[in-house]
């Protein structure tokens, strides 16, 4: 005697498309790019898509149809927490969503069906609190299950409901594929079995007996009778702390140390949940309801003492500002009210210390912290090599702490640009220097880009060998700033090995144009 058989539950699900490259490159972005795992596409943006790369593609097969192609790592933990603040919105809309994946969402349909008088009414009001929040490629799928919803989710345009009882009629005539499930796709291939509703033809007792319950699981998948439960993802705990002040503060050591016992606060809801924070946004309110917020970043984990040190370093840049500021209306007076939010946490047990104590990172962390303690924000900075044509704009430097994020990426074409190894020591901005010939008369390059002589000696010192020149073209993004130059390699007789750069015109390369009348030499690094 068989048992009632359950209905099936109406889900919604919300599908982002290409969300792991909107996590790593922006919304903005519309360059041809790739997310690569274990050498292999995992996704792919539409401008790549239009040159023929798919998922599933080697890299190698991928950058032969595509050249340019931009190739990003894949990172899971980074489409995760890109993702959260979407889950946060829809959450707002319709409590208990599910996360299928970062870029996949599901909920139940009935309650919000309800408050919005049906199923497609309630779609169309997510999508347009999602398209009103920067997300307007949101495709919503409706159906009995979560199989058959994310088919049509990935069939919208941008919502898609499937009637009660019409999810078999929906999936028989896509293809098996839809499975994703590549061993048994290329076995009902060769089998002759192409599509969703030819395998449900097949009926369950002889899926289940060629491939087991995983066989009856498919079977029920191709017949949308998909049941499984939404399990709503647990909320967030309350981690953010906020002080206010009767009487507003101006004093960044007074309000230093009136927030320890809310950032305390933070740290022990932060430990509770086996959490520690990596990301936190600091928001001061004045006495004119005016909030100034900064977010920022630490390389390992913040204590109590490194979140008060934030606050006293925004409220000092706070009133360095306002020093500055003529207008008596954004004179800095003081503070109301101080909030602590962490915003990208990670789990405590990543950052536990070694069985036999810290390890040289984290010592190397507390010293460097300790020195920006007793010299500000900004005391302590970190280089990295950034994109560009001339070397001291290839350096980029970054408070440390904060995320390093080059304002020119290094990984794009940069016609002209030097090769490694760079120079060890490099000018900024470039210092002249004198180029001369055996005879001393200056060297010159002309518009052919020839020395007029060979070089002997830079400033003073007789050159041993020499390199280039090589030609060196920037626009700079406008014509006045525009840089033509040439760029030679010098080895004088003290070992020391030059890079220069002859400026044929004024401007550009951090010069002052008053100074450069065409012509000069710079010294732009030095090899050691």
């Amino acid at each position: 005697m068989s048992g009632p058989t359950r209905e099936p539950v109406r889900v919604i699900v919300l599908w982002f498309p290409d969300w792991p490259l909107r996590a790593a490159l922006g919304a903005s972005s519309t360059e041809p790019a790739a997310i690569l795992h274990a050498n292999r596409v995992v996704a792919c943006s539409a401008a790549a898509r239009a040159q023929g790369v798919r998922i599933g593609q080697r890299r190698r097969e991928a950058q032969g149809l595509l050249p340019s192609l931009r190739i990003v790592p894949a990172d899971p933990g980074r489409d995760e927490r890109a993702f959260l603040p979407v889950l946060r919105l829809i959450e707002a809309q319709a409590p208990g969503v599910q996360l299928l994946r970062p870029g996949l969402a599901l909920l139940r349909a009935r309650g919000i069906a309800r408050f919005h008088g049906g199923e497609a009414e309630a779609a169309g009001a997510m999508h347009a609190l999602l398209a009103s929040e920067g997300h307007p490629d949101v495709r919503i799928g409706i159906a009995d299950g979560p199989f058959t919803a994310e088919l049509a989710a990935r069939g919208a345009d941008p919502v898609l409901v499937v009637e009660a009882g019409a999810s078999a009629a929906f999936l028989a005539p896509l293809p098996v594929h839809a499975l994703q499930d590549p061993e048994v796709t290329a076995l009902l291939l060769r089998l002759g079995v192409r599509t969703l509703g030819e395998l449900a033809a097949l009926g369950a007792a002889r899926l289940r007996e060629r491939f087991g319950e995983h066989g009856a699981r498919l079977h029920a998948l191709a017949a949308g009778a998909d049941s499984r439960p939404v399990v709503p993802r647990p909320p967030d705990p309350e981690l953010a702390a906020e002080i206010e002040f009767e009487t507003p503060l101006a004093q960044s050591d007074q309000i230093a140390f009136a927030v320890r016992q809310s950032a305390d606060a933070v740290i022990l809801a932060l430990a509770k949940a086996s959490l520690v924070c990596t990301e936190v946004r600091i928001d001061l309110t004045d006495d004119d309801d005016e909030v100034t917020s900064r977010t920022w970043l630490h390389p390992t984990c913040f204590e109590a003492s490194d979140l008060v040190d934030r606050v006293r370093w925004q409220l000092e840049s706070l009133a360095a500002a306002a020093a500055g500021d003529d207008d008596e209306a954004h004179r800095f007076r003081g503070i109301a009210r101080v909030r602590i939010a962490p915003v990208a946490v990670d789990d405590a047990a990543h950052h536990q210390p070694g069985l036999f104590g810290s390890g040289t990172d984290e010592r190397l962390h507390h010293a460097v912290s300790r020195v920006q303690t007793l010299l500000g924000h900004e005391g302590v900075v970190t280089a990295i090599v950034a994109g560009g044509r001339l070397v001291a704009d290839r350096q980029q430097l970054t408070p440390w702490g904060e995320r390093a994020v080059p304002a020119r990426p290094a990984d794009h074409p940069w016609p002209g640009q030097l090769p490694d190894p760079l120079p060890a020591e490099v000018f900024v901005p470039p210092r002249p220097i004198t180029v001369t010939a055996a005879d001393g008369t200056p060297v010159s390059v002309d518009a052919r880009g020839l020395l007029s002589a060979a070089p002997a000696a830079v400033d003073s010192c007789p050159v041993r060998s020499w390199a280039g020149p090589w030609p060196v073209r920037d626009r700079r993004g406008d014509a006045t700033g525009a840089l033509r130059g040439e760029r030679l390699q010098l080895v004088d007789e003290q070992d020391r090995a030059w890079l220069v750069l002859h400026l044929a015109d004024a401007g550009g390369g951090g010069v002052d144009p008053e100074e450069d009348r065409g012509g000069r030499w710079l010294a732009e690094g030095r090899y050691h």
